[in-house]
């Protein structure tokens, strides 16, 4: 385990942003992490997996600590389901083709979402009408105030949308170091109401799919719209979706009737974010190095040399303009390190 010094940490944020960490260590066992957790000569310390929900907005007085534990195992399994158990710097999308190989089905919906698994749950990731807490049992994490490894049950996750109890009460208390999943082995639940995917099949001809032609067509999907952070820096959707009361929408989608919209309740409805924003005239908008993709409105993008502060500077105006000219609040779905 070795501890670097003055570390560039742009090839470890999906934005690309070139800021420096005053410490950084990649920990590859159990016996590493509660180490290094219990050193008390770093007072103030991060953990980071992928990197693909961070915008880093400075260089930082830290030391950063990459969770690289590896591992994928059957916990145990039923003619109908198996419970996975998969060590959080397991790579989601590999993680994901995993699962497809070997007949699993649950995560197919979320196929190519960057970042690691271990950083899934405080996200509570989703794509395409599906949720990480879907298919969540529990996690393992080791308690920070104790060193100690105990396991959180779907319940104790407090799982909503893109939000956790890993962002509110359990903030900055736990490092999460595996997941276990419940998924099928046969009788697989095919999420395929989304417009998109729907579209998708079709192009394709596919009219009974499989779980890999929804991972297929999601994958296609993806690729279409989201720009490659390794070509252009960007942490995928940057917004959150606004949730809004009956009131609220019922005068929104009076004065935008045309507006795409999802009922969640009779009360609470779902915006798209992207929409609220192309409207705001922002979509393939570029403000020097920092910009909103072209072709899709709720990505921010990295075109090469931009600042942590440029990014988040475009990303406050676009908030300031949707609440102007539609009086509705969006917010980051990325964390904020300063």
């Amino acid at each position: 385990m070795i501890i670097h010094e003055n570390f560039s940490l742009k090839n470890h944020n999906t934005f690309g942003i070139d800021t420096t960490a005053k410490y950084f260590v990649e920990i590859n066992s159990l016996e590493e992490l509660i180490s290094i957790i219990g050193n008390n000569d770093y007072p103030r310390k991060i953990v980071i997996g992928g990197g693909s929900n961070i915008l880093l907005t400075d260089n930082i007085d830290a030391l950063f600590i990459h969770i690289n534990l590896k591992g994928k195992s059957i916990v145990s399994e039923s003619s109908d389901r198996a419970l996975v158990k998969i060590m959080a710097g397991e790579k989601w999308h590999e993680m994901v083709l995993w699962t497809i190989e070997n007949n699993y089905g649950g995560l197919e919906n979320m196929s190519l979402i960057p970042g690691n698994t271990g950083t899934a749950p405080i996200q509570n990731i989703g794509a395409y009408g599906v949720e990480l807490k879907d298919c969540f049992v529990s996690c393992e994490a080791i308690r920070i105030e104790d060193l100690q490894l105990i396991t959180l049950t779907k319940e104790e996750c407090k799982f909503g949308y893109r939000d956790s109890y890993f962002k509110n009460e359990g903030k900055d208390k736990y490092v999460i170091t595996s997941v276990t999943f419940s998924l099928t082995k046969n009788n697989h639940i095919i999420n395929s109401g989304y417009g998109a995917i729907e579209e998708q099949l079709e192009r394709d001809a596919i009219k009974n799919p499989t779980i890999k032609d929804i991972s297929n067509a999601v994958i296609a999907i993806r690729q279409s719209k989201l720009p490659d952070p390794k070509v252009l820096g960007n942490s995928g959707s940057f917004f959150k979706n606004p949730m809004v009361s009956k009131e609220i929408f019922n005068e929104f989608i009076s004065k935008y009737p045309e507006a795409p919209f999802y009922k969640i309740t009779d009360l609470i409805y779902k915006i798209p974010a992207g929409w609220l924003i192309e409207k705001c005239g922002f979509k393939g908008k570029r403000f020097g190095d920092a910009g909103v993709h072209e072709k899709q409105a709720l990505v921010l993008v990295n075109y090469n040399k931009a600042t942590g502060k440029e990014i988040l500077a475009l990303a406050s105006k676009i908030i300031e303009e949707v609440q102007n000219k539609f009086n509705i609040t969006i917010s980051p779905e990325v964390n904020l390190i300063k």
